[in-house]
C-alpha cells in the first residue's frame, strides 16, 4: 500500500522548526513531499532537514524572519527558483504575548502579536496563491486555535488575532474556490509545545489545572496529532473541504 500521499508535492511550513510546524514538515517528508522549512532559528531548522533527508526525504531550509517583507519575497523566490512550483502551504509560525488584561497591553506587543499571527500569514498568502494556481490548484492550511472560536480572560490580542486569521481563511477561500485551490484552518486546543510550556509559566499551576479540567479526553494534544489534521486537509481525501475550521483539541 503506498502511503505516500504527497509524493513529489512542493509544501511549505513556516514555524517548520519546532512545535507543531516540525512536527507537521517532518510528517510531509515521511508522506514524500519536498518540504520548504521557514523560521528564524536556523539551527533548528537545519535538525529538522537532515531528519527528513535520513529518512530518505527532501528538504530546504529557507531562514526567514517573518516580520521583514523582503525575507518573506525571498522565501518564495528561493521555492520558486528551487522547485518551480507549490502545491500545498501550512502557515503554522504565531506567537503567544504574556497575559494581561485588555486594557494593560501596550500597543508594540498589539503590533508583534497582530504582524505575525495575522499580518505575515497574509503576505506570505499574497504569494502562495499565486504559485498555487500556477502549479495547478493544492491547498493552504492557517494555523488559527480554539481561541480563534471562543475566548477567556487575560487573552484579548491572541484572541483577537487568532479570530482574524479565521476571517482572513473563510473570505480567500471563497474568492479561490474556482482556482482549484482549497484554503481551511486547523484550531488545536493546548498542545504539548515550547509555547504552551510559557503559557503554564505564565498563568501559573493552577492555569494548567484549569485547561486539562475542561478538556474531556483529560490531557494535551500531541504536536504529531495536529499534524495529522494539516495533512488530511491537505490531501485528497479532504477534496471537498474549504473555508472550514478543524478543531483539534480533544473535545
Amino acid at each position: 500500500m503506498n502511503t505516500k500521499r504527497f509524493q513529489d508535492k512542493v509544501v511549505l511550513v513556516t514555524g517548520g522548526n519546532s512545535g507543531i510546524g516540525k512536527a507537521t514538515a517532518l510528517a510531509f517528508g515521511r508522506e514524500g513531499a519536498k518540504v520548504a522549512i521557514a523560521a528564524r532559528r536556523e539551527n533548528l531548522g537545519a535538525e529538522v532537514v537532515n531528519e527528513i533527508k535520513s529518512k530518505g526525504g527532501e528538504a530546504l531550509f529557507i531562514k526567514t524572519d517573518l516580520m521583514m517583507a523582503d525575507q518573506i519575497n525571498n522565501l518564495f523566490a528561493t521555492i520558486e527558483e528551487k522547485y518551480g512550483r507549490l502545491d500545498c502551504a501550512y502557515n503554522n509560525a504565531g506567537i503567544w504575548p504574556k497575559m494581561k488584561r485588555t486594557i494593560d497591553y501596550t500597543i508594540e506587543e498589539f503590533d508583534a502579536v497582530m504582524n505575525i499571527n495575522v499580518k505575515a500569514v497574509w503576505r506570505c498568502m499574497k504569494q502562495e496563491v499565486p504559485l498555487i494556481i500556477k502549479s495547478g490548484g493544492g491547498a493552504i492550511v492557517n494555523c488559527s486555535s480554539v481561541a480563534g472560536l471562543q475566548t477567556q480572560e487575560d487573552t484579548s490580542i491572541y484572541v483577537a488575532s487568532k479570530h482574524a486569521l479565521l476571517g482572513l481563511t473563510k473570505a480567500a477561500a471563497l474568492e479561490f474556490g474556482r482556482k482549484n485551490i482549497r484554503i481551511n484552518a486547523v484550531c488545536p486546543g493546548a498542545t504539548q509545545t515550547a509555547m504552551l510550556e510559557g503559557q503554564i509559566a505564565d498563568g501559573g499551576p493552577e492555569r494548567k489545572e484549569a485547561m486539562l479540567g475542561v478538556t474531556p479526553l483529560g490531557r494535551f494534544g500531541k504536536p504529531e496529532e495536529i499534524a495529522s489534521t494539516v495533512l488530511f486537509l491537505c490531501s485528497d481525501a479532504a477534496s471537498y473541504i474549504t473555508a472550514k475550521s478543524l478543531v483539534v483539541a480533544g473535545g
